[in-house]
């Protein structure tokens, strides 16, 4: 993995774990506290503590958003009740009509909600597949490009720093799902992005045990924008959850190393098997997919698996295998995911913090059974 980039006048390894620490001088408290209140007391008229309602502001959430803040190197972070209400609340910014240009390949819970919107005669989408069709596809009638790099499930990569410079060229804003990169491994802000989003889900909390998403504004009149739509609308991170994704995020620099070796060992396996007829990684993180060879084999070989789990999301410290035909790319219509190469012989695998040996034994073992 990369060597990360200072956070402030320390390294993001330091960061990560020292989220929290030295912020309650009263009692010491090395963990942060979870604020559960709902309201909180006004000294007197007219004044306020800075924290009148959980919607609006808690201290809990406080410090985790400061977090992503900081580690996205963007001005204002919010967490969100969950990854999609974080696009959610990035789109809704855009007034009717606003057309939006997308990867082609993206997470089918995305694309759902894109075509509801379409449906529902609020936005256009046009799906592109590489940076070319991004430079012939962004004009200026397009108000935001909308960007998963690697995409899910091919891991096909795009440039940020050139499809920043079409955005900027045509004053649309450049949105990012950074989900399976993390800021460990890639800060679109830095890059040229506007915005910068995740399924706080995945890796950043890391222990499928949380449901949350987060944002962050690389300005910070945009940010200001979103925490105003995010008060009025509500779909908060609650404060426990916001405390398990502070947790999440102080063990984020040593799952995401362990993550990374592990994918590289499973893909050089995976190449070397005489089962498997591609495999799709694009060099760096956790996630890979491959297509087998025989995808009548496909139930059978989930069914072989003893550590992998069959199961949808990723970024776990467990390692887990989908079928994104029939889970997380469902609601994509069969045509239409077929012809960007989303066939239905192709497997995706979030690699977790397991052994490395015990991951491809237990791949190896499930091939063999097929014979």
């Amino acid at each position: 993995m990369e060597q990360q980039e200072q956070s402030g006048q320390i390294q993001t390894d330091t960061f990560l774990a020292q989220i929290g620490n030295h912020q309650n001088p009263v009692t010491g408290s090395i963990n942060t506290p979870i604020y559960f209140s709902t309201t909180y007391e006004h000294p007197t008229l007219g004044e306020s503590t800075g924290y009148d309602y959980t919607r609006t502001k808690n201290p809990t959430r406080e410090v985790v958003e400061s977090a992503l803040a900081v580690l996205e190197n963007g001005a204002v972070g919010l967490a969100t009740s969950s990854g999609m209400s974080a696009i959610q609340l990035v789109f809704s910014q855009f007034p009717v009509g606003s057309q939006i240009v997308a990867s082609r390949d993206l997470y089918g819970g995305s694309y759902r909600y894109f075509k509801e919107l379409e449906y529902q005669g609020m936005y256009q989408f046009i799906y592109v597949d590489d940076e070319a069709g991004f430079e012939k596809a962004i004009t200026d009638e397009t108000a935001a490009v909308f960007i998963e790099t690697p995409t899910n499930p091919l891991m096909s990569e795009v440039s940020l720093e050139k499809i920043a410079i079409f955005t900027k060229q045509h004053q649309a804003q450049l949105i990012v799902d950074n989900t399976f990169y993390t800021p460990l491994i890639q800060r679109p802000l830095d890059l040229g992005a506007d915005i910068v989003l995740h399924s706080a889900t995945k890796y950043l909390g890391g222990h499928n045990d949380l449901l949350a998403g987060a944002v962050i504004a690389r300005s910070q009149e945009v940010g200001e924008r979103l925490a105003y739509s995010l008060n009025t609308t509500g779909a908060v991170l609650s404060p426990f959850d916001s405390w398990l994704l502070i947790r999440g995020l102080k063990t984020l620099a040593l799952r995401m190393e362990r993550h990374e070796k592990n994918a590289q060992a499973v893909v050089a396996y995976l190449k070397s098997s005489p089962y498997v007829n591609e495999v799709m990684y694009p060099g760096r993180g956790g996630m890979l997919s491959f297509k087998i060879k025989n995808q009548e084999m496909i139930k059978e070989f989930l069914l072989n698996l003893t550590i992998f789990t069959y199961a949808e999301s990723l970024g776990g410290v467990e390692s887990l295998i989908t079928y994104p035909t029939t889970q997380t790319h469902a609601d994509i219509p069969k045509e239409l995911r077929e012809s960007y190469g989303l066939t239905p012989d192709l497997l995706r695998i979030s690699t977790g913090i397991e052994a490395s040996e015990d991951l491809i034994a237990d791949l190896k073992q499930a091939f063999e059974l097929l014979a």
